[in-house]
């Protein structure tokens, strides 16, 4: 598939075919990752999860001894039920 860059106000850009983020499971409103490798532009899709974070990567950043406390947050204040 040939495509044109294409000037819109002070930037370029490139319009891809629907199909083309079909295919590579991209979607509008979709964040994706451009590197350039030995001349050649590469856009890559993120795969993050819930506001932008991925879950395996945060639980594998928990030190192994990490031991959880209670947290007393004090008293009761309305309708809450303990």
């Amino acid at each position: 598939m040939l495509a044109k860059i294409q000037k819109w106000g002070n930037s370029q850009g490139l319009r891809l075919a629907k199909n083309l983020l079909t295919d590579a499971q991209i979607g509008v409103g979709d964040e994706v990752d451009i590197s350039v490798k030995d001349g050649h532009i590469i856009v890559s899709p993120v795969r993050r999860v819930r506001g932008h974070h991925n879950l395996k990567e945060l639980v594998a950043r928990i030190p192994g001894d990490y031991q959880t406390s209670e947290v007393d947050w004090g008293e009761s204040v309305g309708k809450e039920a303990w």
